[in-house]
């Protein structure tokens, strides 16, 4: 999630209790990661026509495929409730439109763990457009290991697909 931390917080409490009392009530397979987009949507689409000021966040729910059955959903939930079934990617905050090419260029499905890292890094990195008020091009930003924190869904993994990665693999990874 990006956004107000407060917002985006509750939200996320509120999905874990989505998830365990639905869990609960059914089955585990009737908690997906479609019906917990739709849970947030419904939430954030109330919010957003209902109360005075809508909340700040925008958020992303990924369905981690088995190791049997790799297929992993990304679903990007706006401020409003929008709902965006992302294929390859998601880019949330503040410099999408400066991120997102560098990512679709480069993109490919079999890109090891260094390769996705480094051009993730080189995304953030991109220098922002132009305004159009100066002739001078910006400079590429460039980040150490210690300022990123990076992550991946491992679907291999047997009860937690997230896995935080340490400053020191992240440092192995970009060489």
């Amino acid at each position: 999630a990006v956004g107000k931390y407060n917002e985006f917080e509750s939200l996320r409490r509120a999905g874990i209790q989505f998830a365990d009392t639905r869990g609960y009530q059914y089955s585990r397979r009737d908690v997906t990661g479609w019906s917990l987009t739709n849970a947030y949507a419904s939430t954030l689409g109330t919010v957003f026509t209902e109360q005075a000021k809508p909340y700040e966040v925008e958020l992303c729910v990924a369905e981690v495929g088995t190791p049997e059955n790799t297929g992993s959903r990304l679903y990007r939930v706006g401020y409003d409730g929008s709902v965006g079934d992302e294929k390859q990617f998601v880019v949330m905050g503040g410099q999408t439109e400066t991120i997102t090419p560098v990512l679709t260029e480069g993109y490919a499905e079999d890109l090891d763990l260094a390769a996705a890292v480094s051009l993730a890094v080189k995304a953030l990195g991109a220098p922002a457009p132009s305004n159009g008020s100066s002739s001078a091009t910006a400079e590429a930003k460039t980040f150490g290991a210690g300022e990123l924190e990076v992550a991946i869904l491992d679907h291999t993994r047997p009860r937690r697909a997230f896995n935080r990665l340490s400053d020191e693999r992240v440092a192995e990874l970009l060489g």
